[in-house]
């Protein structure tokens, strides 16, 4: 298959249209007229990422996060980053990223999280179509906690609350993969009363705690859901193909 069916059949789920406004999703590295026969499916390329690739003999790395994320001016094997993308290069190993595309996308990464959690009566959260928000049976905040360490196969995890008995009755429940902090005023608004995304500010959660909700934040790396999500799709879309989840940590926080 060349790299430029396999794209048509990729978008054909999950089209390029979905992602925000200069999101660079799409073929990154590599030419649509290469021929692939396996792909490694992973949430970051990085250094490991890209051994794995090799190793396993893989034409293109689907991954949800780009490689390139902001314009380089150079390629040299002194700058980390650009080495990873040199070590492709050499390699002839195509990225093709999703990243927020399968966030908006309907049955994609934040519907697997609610799947997930057990939220219910779901929609969007922001108008774009970035998170959800919907109902969980009633509990209280240290429930809804230990159900999202289960789901996502952490030990530990960080809540945003004065009330640490975690005591607060939750039943609407709004999420956003990855940095979702700045839409908090928006799960506010519509009556969520706890938010769960990652990376969230030490002053937001002052804010966010002022207005009267509470938060979760179980880290960025529960994006890793993607590679499954994304294995199982297109082993569906292209039984030609070689599939291949990426098991290689990119984690870059280590709890102890």
């Amino acid at each position: 298959m060349k790299i430029s069916d396999f794209i048509r059949v990729c978008e054909s789920w999950c089209p390029a249209s979905l992602a925000l406004s200069d999101d660079p999703v799409g073929l990154q590295i590599g030419s649509v007229n290469s021929e692939m026969r396996r792909v490694l499916v992973t949430l970051d390329v990085r250094e490991q990422t890209v051994n794995e690739a090799i190793a396993r003999g893989c034409q293109l790395i689907l991954a949800k996060h780009p490689v390139i994320f902001s314009p380089i001016s150079s390629l040299t094997d002194s700058d980390s980053q650009e080495a990873i993308l040199r070590q492709l290069v050499m390699h002839n190993i195509a990225v093709y990223t999703c990243h927020t595309g399968i966030d908006v996308l309907s049955g994609g990464l934040n519907d697997r999280f609610c799947e997930q959690l057990d939220i219910t009566d779901v929609e969007n959260l922001c108008d774009d179509g970035l998170g959800r928000i919907g109902n969980v049976a009633p509990q209280t905040l240290v429930q809804l906690t230990e159900k999202v360490k289960r789901a996502f196969g952490l030990t530990r995890l960080r809540v945003v609350t004065y009330d640490h008995a975690l005591t607060q009755n939750v039943q609407r429940v709004a999420i956003c993969g990855g940095s979702g902090g700045k839409f908090w005023p928006i799960a506010k608004e519509k009556d969520a009363d706890v938010y769960i995304t990652g990376d969230i500010y030490y002053h937001t959660a002052h804010e966010l705690l002022s207005s009267g909700m509470c938060a979760i934040d179980p880290g960025h790396y529960i994006e890793r859901a993607f590679i499954p999500l994304v294995a199982e799709k297109l082993r569906e879309l292209a039984p030609a193909l070689e599939i291949h989840e990426s098991e290689a940590a990119t984690a870059p926080f280590y709890d102890i």
